[in-house]
């Protein structure tokens, strides 16, 4: 059971993404470097708005970085809206600690100004350098302003008249859908919703009945969700997540594996006495191969995740091990599991 607000949004009811480009200034020597040109630009021309003519040659920016700036405008914000921002560096600056940002302007899809940025940096991290030695701790390019987005064009969305809503699943399912329909009607005690397909379900509203009261109910309603059997592999980093819904036939598993080394030695051939020859360093190369035995696992009608799990971890496979394990049950009809390959 899940909540439809949990595996469900409303059609039209969205956050918006905003952009910016700006400055950083107050870096103790950990900005851009002069070989960063616009840096310098951005500069200048912020000078030259504020009346002080400076050439941009004479521009040091060594407690300056310019900076990419993101926010998400939430839906219903108007003027006055605050928001949270994220600025990130976009030249070679080492550290954005205790930087000051200038005031910003961020951008929506449609080239519009829709939020002002400023205000201090919050970093989750730092960098010391001495003496050729460098310290760091996450990633100092990167820091947050909470707070520090403020709306100046709001987005109008007019709800109260409208008579019909839609209901987005976030996975697409035919039983979610039908149960999801099913349940906002018995909650209502009218046929208000109808599933349309495996994702949207249409809502319709009663003359006169109170539009965000009405979708507080139905976002509130706990509802049987169906999802689907599902393997993700990231082989980047090793990650293996095996959802709960997934179910595994009788099988049969020998897996081995062949190491192969390659050893190189180098050698120094040293002329004989008054031979009248050069010192020579000689490369010497060997192969080394061992095959390692094979391990078996069993397992039977009825085995769960749970017990494929501890028999992988029995054998000592690795990551990349139960990687190729579950693509060859997969490929025997042993796994009835989607495999998604980040």
């Amino acid at each position: 059971m899940a909540r439809i607000k949990d595996i469900a949004s409303i059609e039209g009811i969205r956050d918006n993404q905003l952009v910016g480009y700006g400055i950083v200034v107050g870096l103790h020597g950990n900005g851009d470097s002069q070989q960063t040109s616009f840096p310098i630009q951005t500069l200048a021309a912020t000078l030259l708005r504020m009346g002080v003519s400076v050439p941009a040659s004479s521009i040091k920016v060594q407690n300056l970085a310019a900076v990419f700036i993101s926010a998400t405008l939430p839906p219903f914000s108007r003027p006055g809206t605050k928001v949270d921002v994220t600025a990130a560096s976009a030249g070679d600056a080492q550290s954005l600690e205790g930087g000051l940002l200038l005031m910003t302007p961020l951008y929506g899809p449609d080239g519009k100004i829709y939020a002002q940025a400023e205000g201090p940096l919050v970093v989750g991290g730092y960098t010391v350098s001495a003496n050729g030695n460098t310290r760091q701790v996450n990633h100092p390019t990167t820091a947050r302003v909470p707070g520090g987005g403020i709306v100046e064009r709001g987005l109008s969305l007019d709800i109260s008249a409208r008579q019909n809503f839609s209901v987005l699943l976030n996975e697409a399912d035919f039983r979610s859908a039908g149960a999801m329909a099913d349940a906002i009607n018995r909650v209502l005690e009218r046929p208000a919703a109808h599933a349309l397909d495996s994702r949207r379900i249409d809502l319709e509203i009663a003359p006169g009945e109170d539009v965000p009261t009405l979708l507080a109910r139905v976002e509130a309603i706990e509802v049987p969700f169906y999802p689907r059997a599902k393997v993700v592999v990231n082989e980047r980093t090793g990650t293996v997540v095996i959802g709960g819904t997934v179910v595994l036939q009788p099988v049969s598993i020998l897996h081995g594996g062949l190491a192969i080394n390659v050893v190189s030695e180098f050698e120094v051939s040293q002329p004989n006495p008054f031979g009248g020859g050069t010192t020579q360093v000689v490369q010497q190369s060997r192969v080394e191969a061992r095959d390692k035995p094979v391990n078996r696992i069993e397992l039977r009608q009825g085995a769960t995740v749970d017990d494929l799990v501890r028999s992988l971890q029995a054998i000592g496979a690795t990551a990349r091990d139960v990687i190729s394990i579950l693509q060859a049950m997969k490929a025997a009809g042993a796994l009835e599991a989607e495999i998604e390959v980040l």
